[in-house]
């Protein structure tokens, strides 16, 4: 079965503003499509519609034949999301976060060799979210959201603000991924992110467009 995902004709209206007119693209398993743009252009709205978080005023979202708009239930288990906030409760320690996405047998094999171990989250699992960095919390996010092994990640410029150390984490985990065969759509403003895509597309005025990146940055602020 064809696993790419489809994305058509994305629109959003936020009373008079027209936030989202036309945003439409395709990406293949194993491919990164980067969005970007600048701040208030959309790009956290398409990603939160994409998610199911909000809904659009018109469009669709492709898979294995079926629209994810229509059936939500379907959505939830095709993509995790990792939001440009932190989607933890603050009060409990990031063990107790966790629960509520792994059952225990399944939590402490991934902390122990799987993607919880790689993104480091071990070494800060008793600690209570409110005490942790930026950088822990962004960590523990995409462990929780990628618990039910999602086919599509969509990511909210994920390593903003964040140390190199963990960037590299995070990038390794997912070139990583990325191998598995699966699809990320990430916005994002970061450079070591931007090599990582396969495509790129600027939104811009409501409208996404193809973007060819070669690595040259001013040419992108430029256009941008």
């Amino acid at each position: 079965m064809n696993r790419k995902i489809e994305i058509n004709q994305i629109r959003k209206r936020f009373h008079r503003k027209e936030v989202l007119r036309e945003a439409s693209f395709q990406a293949e398993p194993g491919m990164c499509v980067g969005i970007l743009g600048g701040n208030g252009s959309g790009k956290s709205t398409l990603l939160s519609i994409l998610a199911g978080v909000q809904k659009p005023d018109g469009g669709e979202f492709l898979w294995q034949g079926t629209d994810l708009f229509q059936n939500p239930r379907l959505l939830a288990r095709a993509t995790g999301y990792v939001p440009q906030g932190t989607p933890l409760l603050e009060e409990l320690t990031a063990w107790d976060n966790l629960l509520l996405w792994y059952d225990r047998a399944a939590l402490q094999r991934e902390l122990y060799e799987g993607v919880l171990a790689m993104l480091g989250i071990p070494e800060f699992i008793k600690t209570r979210v409110s005490k942790m960095s930026g950088g822990m919390k962004k960590r523990l996010s995409i462990g929780c959201a990628v618990a039910h092994s999602p086919e599509i990640l969509l990511l909210d410029e994920p390593s903003a603000a964040l140390d190199l150390i963990c960037k590299e984490r995070i990038s390794t985990y997912f070139r990583q991924y990325k191998a598995r065969g699966g699809i990320l759509v990430l916005a994002t403003h970061d450079v070591q992110e931007l090599a990582l895509c396969d495509r790129w597309y600027i939104l811009k005025d409501g409208i996404l467009v193809p973007y060819e990146y070669d690595g040259n940055v001013r040419r992108l602020v430029g256009v941008l």
